[in-house]
């Protein structure tokens, strides 16, 4: 410390409290960083990296941003998992005696940033806190601290589904103690999530709802927000305990495989079931839509009642354009609360909190007026904050400015100090004239006047040879000049003061009022979440009654059985985005006596999309909206599970075939009999004779031990036969047909197995070259010919087997076997068109350098 200047001790003291964070130490005009920070920040920011003298002689590294531009620079570091802790100075420099103090005021961190660019209003932006029950168990909270709203809910499993169900939720940040901290830091690492360690605990009050040993992550998770935000946080709701069985349980997998909320094409909206139900006009109603497709009901009761809700709505056609009318005219009620709540609320929040207020009104009335008992129990729900809203009303200004200190915030006749303030600031040269004529009848002078100078202010001036018609006993001199004298009088001298200072501190007064408005306005929180809920809820229902209806959905039945029945189902999404005359509907029917599919046919015929759109009408079922098919009769589903599509997960450096067997051990473990699995194409990471074995037994193990709905896709003909050793299983293809040389696609679903899997005419569709494809075909017709050849027992290096084309027995030499044997075992239908290439050549190369 010796080594460094006043300044840098200070600095030093402070940064020693936040060695996990950048510090942001403000000097003036600009923060600056300092040290490490320094050097890293200059690097992350693209800003110079200059140095300054330290006491020692030592050069310093320092680099700095200016503090009003300083938010995209805060939000970079954050972005990219940075924490950053703003330190202001909480002195006024000007009175300060020695080193102006200074101290942090909030830390700003992946999980607590609030605002920027990069946060996108229409869904939240969870931040958490795990902790471990036992051995099975863990504790997740999770807050949204923009808007209050947070949860609780047990996570069974170990610890990668504890990772699985944070990823499923987008968390940028986690809360937890130090042994979760040493188990999940690398895990969370390699994912880009924060960890931070938190040893505090907030009492919070408990609900009856939530069980006692969940608490702790939420107390700590409470009080790892409060510790940096530095603020009460009065709108931080009570906890909401998420029953595992209330839920469909999609792990992270499942939502991407699924792509429930984004496309796994371009990781963006467009494209996902989140994009084609949101037809929503508030933001808050945007991310209650996205919370709800990530958990979907599984109580049939409440299901049903979202259900009714959406068939009114759609019953109540104009009702229903005239609420959503209303409603694009409310603004995000729930971060609007946040603001307040945390004091950064600006005058125009609070214009927009009210303005959202008059149209609650007209809300509440069109339902209570709707003769329909759910939108009539709506209305019931609505709360009209009309004590809010007056308040308002009388205080806010119809669009005022964007920043407080500007003025222009508070209503004129709201405060009478601040009107003769701002009547001083308009009005002051007005009274001035009105002064000075006043003067000249009390006087007789016609030749007063009133002048203003920096040194005395404002005086009246009166020529020596007047100065007897003046009243000197109400008259103070000032100043006197060679022909004239200057005075003052108590009154000017009050309206003096009044007109050179009424500017500013009519300023500082409307902002203390502005305060004043916005403290009294956190007495309102709750009222005003509330009614961010119940406006949020009439939202999704309203944008399912609008897609519903536009899409021809219709309203599925549920039953507590486990037959599913879809009679011509279509993709939602696919559906959507290509003409819907053109698009081939199917069926689906599961029944308690045949609840397994093996689903076979080409690539690209469409398996992977059907499977998918069995699933994507449950999840809308099951979130309360109507559903693409003609009919649908269905379980109440408690868990979904696929294993679709195949990607190396790059972050835990795990192969293709090891994030297979891993999703699909996860899908096993955890399903019940009320689940649903997709499981397509397992096995095709490893050897044919590995794959085919796998599948079967998974397939044997869901069907004798498990019991759950299931469709399983493959390319494995061998095993279409045994839906005669499983009673449950029952085979399915979707058909194609060969027309003049060529493959066309049904995309029609029909009982039974493929006769061919077509293969080379999807390599054709693809583009190959025409000899290589001709290759093929040659190599397949031995290959076929191969399977089903006898082996001549007297000729035990040779390989006899029938020419297709002319009967004649044909011999291979020892060689060549190889070559076959080694065609048989290669998975050639799962290749890509490269690797075929590569293969063909090579085995051309052996069957050549033999002959050779």
């Amino acid at each position: 410390m010796t080594n460094h200047t006043p300044m840098m001790q200070q600095y030093l003291k402070v940064k020693s409290e936040y060695e996990d964070a950048f510090l942001f130490f403000r000097l003036g005009d600009f923060y600056e960083l300092f040290f490490k920070d320094a050097t890293e920040a200059s690097q992350i920011l693209e800003i110079t990296l200059t140095s300054r003298d330290a006491a020692s002689g030592n050069r310093i590294p320092m680099c700095g941003v200016p503090y009003h531009a300083a938010a995209g620079y805060i939000e970079t570091l954050v972005h990219k998992g940075h924490k950053v802790a703003i330190c202001e100075q909480t002195e006024d420099p000007r009175t300060a005696k020695g080193i102006v103090k200074r101290e942090v005021v909030r830390v700003i961190t992946p999980g607590t940033i609030t605002e920027g660019k990069s946060i996108d209003t229409n869904m939240n932006h969870f931040i958490g806190a795990a902790d471990i029950i036992d051995e099975a168990n863990y504790a997740l909270a999770y807050l949204d601290l923009s808007t209050g709203e947070g949860k609780v809910q047990y996570v069974e499993g170990d610890e990668r589904t504890l990772i699985a169900e944070i990823e499923t939720l987008g968390m940028k940040e986690v809360v937890v103690g130090e042994s979760l901290h040493i188990a999940l830091s690398d895990n969370m690492a390699k994912r880009n999530i924060v960890l931070s360690i938190e040893s505090g605990a907030e009492n919070l009050e408990t609900t009856e709802n939530v069980p006692q040993d969940v608490m702790e992550a939420c107390s700590k998770l409470v009080s790892y927000v409060k510790r940096t935000q530095k603020t009460a946080l009065e709108h931080i709701q009570p906890f909401k305990f998420i029953h595992k069985q209330a839920k469909l349980s999609i792990d992270a997998n499942s939502m991407r495989n699924l792509e429930l909320v984004q496309s796994i094409r371009n990781s963006t909206k467009e494209g996902s079931l989140y994009w084609l139900l949101d037809e929503t006009v508030t933001a808050m109603g945007a991310r209650k839509l996205k919370m709800w497709i990530h958990q979907p009901l599984a109580d049939m009761i409440e299901i049903k009642k979202r259900q009714e809700a959406v068939t009114e709505l759609i019953e109540e056609f104009f009702l229903k354009d005239e609420l959503k009318t209303s409603l694009k005219e409310v603004y995000d009620l729930e971060r609007l609360a946040g603001r307040i709540s945390m004091g950064s609320a600006g005058g125009r929040d609070l214009a927009q909190l009210r303005n959202s207020l008059r149209r609650v009104p007209e809300i509440k009335n069109l339902l209570s007026n709707s003769n329909r008992p759910l939108l009539q129990e709506f209305a019931e729900r609505i709360d009209t904050c009309s004590e809010t809203r007056s308040v308002l009303e009388t205080g806010i200004t119809e669009n005022p400015s964007i920043t407080i200190k500007e003025g222009g915030v508070i209503k004129d006749g709201f405060d009478a100090k601040l009107d003769t303030y701002r009547d001083a600031a308009k009005n002051g040269k007005v009274w001035l004239a009105e002064l000075e004529q006043q003067e000249r009848v009390k006087t007789g002078i016609k030749n007063l006047k009133i002048g203003y100078n920096r040194v005395f202010g404002y005086y009246i001036e009166i020529t020596k040879s007047n100065i007897h018609l003046a009243d000197l006993e109400r008259y103070e001199r000032k100043q006197t000049l060679a022909n004239a004298e200057r005075y003052i009088t108590p009154e000017l001298k009050e309206k003096e003061d009044l007109i050179l200072n009424a500017e500013a501190e009519g300023l500082e007064l409307e902002y203390v009022l502005f305060t004043q408005i916005r403290e009294e306005m956190k007495a309102h929180i709750r009222k005003i979440q509330q009614l961010a809920s119940v406006l949020s809820e009439l939202d999704v229902l309203l944008s399912f009654a609008t897609v519903s209806e536009n899409q021809n959905y219709v309203k599925p039945s549920f039953h507590k059985g486990k037959a599913l029945e879809i009679k011509n189902g279509r993709h939602p999404v696919v559906e959507k985005m290509m003409d819907h005359a053109l698009y081939v509907a199917n069926s689906c029917k599961l029944t308690d006596e045949a609840n397994m599919l093996l689903i076979t046919g080409p690539n690209m015929s469409g398996k992977s999309t059907y499977m998918r759109q069995v699933a994507l009408i449950v999840v809308m079922a099951q979130i309360g909206c109507y559903v693409p098919c003609e009919s649908a009769s269905l379980p109440v589903t408690d868990q979904i599970f696929t294993r679709i599509g195949a990607a190396d997960d790059l972050a835990s450096g795990q192969s293709t075939f090891m994030m297979e067997m891993m999703e699909s051990q996860h899908a096993i473990a955890n399903a019940t009999e009320k689940s649903l699995l997709l499981f397509d194409e397992i096995g095709r990471g490893t050897s044919t004779y590995d794959g085919m074995s796998l599948a079967q037994a998974m397939m044997e193990h869901i069907h004798n031990e498990i019991g759950a709905n299931t469709l399983f896709s493959t390319h494995y003909h061998e095993l279409t036969n045994l839906d005669q050793e499983l009673v449950r299983l029952e085979n399915v293809h979707v058909a194609a047909m060969e027309q003049d040389g060529k493959v066309v696609f049904l995309h029609k679903v029909m009982k039974g197995a493929a006769d061919k899997s077509y293969g080379i005419y999807v390599a054709d569709l693809a583009g190959l070259p025409t000899p290589l494809l001709n290759r093929a075909k040659e190599l397949l017709e031995q290959f076929e010919s191969a399977k089903t050849a006898p082996i001549e027992s007297n000729e035990p290096e040779q390989l006899a087997f029938f020419d297709l084309n002319s009967e004649q027995q044909v011999t291979v030499s020892k060689e060549e076997t190889e070559v076959l044997t080694n065609l048989q075992d290669k998975d050639v239908l799962n290749m890509t068109p490269l690797s075929a290439l590569q293969y063909v050549f090579e085995l051309k190369e052996k069957l050549s350098s033999r002959k050779g």
